[in-house]
């Protein structure tokens, strides 16, 4: 049987999502398996997911997903080689394929980048970039061309995370067989294109109570219809709070503190009334917005860096249908996949109990209890 993974955080689930679904058992047959390592109830964005992860996950098993694992929040609040390394880690060794989207679908090229980020060249010549004052990301594509390669494979997100999926599996050694797919569009996109539509365009029309519907399959719009909504701005209060009264000591240990950005963040949180003037007065040139956000939600959900430097050493399984209940016999000869709500005496479960736990505080509705304990959704 061959088995695709496909690694994602469906926030939501729309119909350029389906499309990948589909064109994924196209290509391998109607046999084929699909395993989504999607992220909980926050995402890569340094956000709350705009629904309940029970609920994303039922909306993949309805759009042709066989089986859903969770992936862990300290993957999912990594940076995009954090995400891509945690994900590949707990899918390498049983999935055949791993399926991505990207706005170059060849595979190539993203493995040539790849192997380049790997190499001894780059180090030296992206230090050699960052002194002359770039970002990360301006450096990063500057040591490329220098080292003879062509720098767009690094400029746009879904090959940026290509990439990222193509560096996992090389230095983890495992035998996956990258598998793009071309993604139409613009990942950023606030006006929703009819049939590729970008995640950020849904959520800006779910947010604000316009029509989204004609966005999302079926399926996914009749399930979020009834779904509670979150986002960080019902939320902003008890972050603040948290931020405002972090010891000096806990800012120093978050993750993405380094070069002093944590005092920054610590500095900027005693004296700004909002996230928004928090985030701003610690950004920069040479920091990305999105790294700000994690590291926000990181201080929130008391991660620190020591967390995200941790394997990861379960997922949970989500949702899955007959074939997906196949497909994880087979994964826990690889592997621990505990169903949600069973409880292990592990140290990462005291993590995503309080992940758990703190969502419900960015439900627009008002806050919501914390969760009972849940199973799987089964859909035959």
């Amino acid at each position: 049987m061959q088995i695709v993974g496909i690694i994602c955080e469906y926030d939501p689930l729309h119909l350029g999502h389906e499309k990948q679904l589909g064109l994924a058992r196209q290509a391998l047959g109607p046999d084929t398996a699909l395993v989504c390592m999607m992220s909980g109830d926050f995402v890569q964005r340094g956000k709350p997911a705009i629904v309940h992860k029970s609920v994303r996950a039922r909306a993949a098993i309805l759009s042709g997903a066989d089986l859903v694992l969770e992936l862990p929040v300290t993957g999912s609040l990594s940076s995009a080689e954090g995400f891509a390394a945690q994900a590949v880690a707990l899918l390498g060794a049983w999935c055949t394929h791993l399926c991505f989207g990207a706005e170059d679908p060849d595979p190539g090229p993203l493995m040539a980048t790849a192997q380049a980020l790997l190499s001894d060249q780059f180090p030296p010549a992206v230090r050699q970039a960052l002194q002359k004052g770039l970002s990360f990301p301006a450096a990063r594509a500057a040591a490329l061309e220098a080292m003879g390669l062509d720098p767009k494979l690094v400029s746009s997100p879904n090959d940026i995370l290509g990439v990222e999926y193509c560096k996992a599996i090389i230095s983890q050694g495992v035998p996956m067989i990258p598998m793009p797919i071309h993604r139409p569009g613009s990942y950023h996109d606030q006006v929703p294109s009819p049939t590729d539509p970008s995640a950020t365009a849904v959520r800006r029309l779910m947010l604000s109570g316009e029509d989204y519907r004609p966005y999302l399959p079926p399926q996914t719009a009749r399930l979020y219809e009834n779904a509670s909504l979150h986002a960080l701005s019902a939320g902003e209060r008890a972050v603040l709070a948290r931020l405002r009264t972090m010891t000096e000591e806990a800012f120093q240990a978050l993750p993405y503190g380094s070069e002093g950005l944590w005092r920054k963040l610590m500095h900027a949180a005693r004296r700004e009334a909002t996230l928004e003037a928090v985030a701003a007065a610690v950004k920069s040139k040479r920091y990305a917005r999105s790294r700000i956000d994690r590291m926000i939600a990181c201080a929130f959900l008391g991660l620190t860096a020591e967390d995200l430097a941790a394997p990861a050493p379960y997922a949970r399984v989500l949702a899955l249908n007959d074939r997906g209940r196949t497909v994880l016999s087979l994964a826990r000869e690889h592997g621990l996949y505990p169903n949600l709500g069973q409880k292990l005496d592990c140290p990462y479960e005291q993590i995503e109990d309080r992940a758990a736990a703190l969502y419900g505080l960015f439900a627009l509705d008002g806050p919501e209890p914390p969760p009972k304990k849940q199973r799987p959704v089964y859909i035959p």
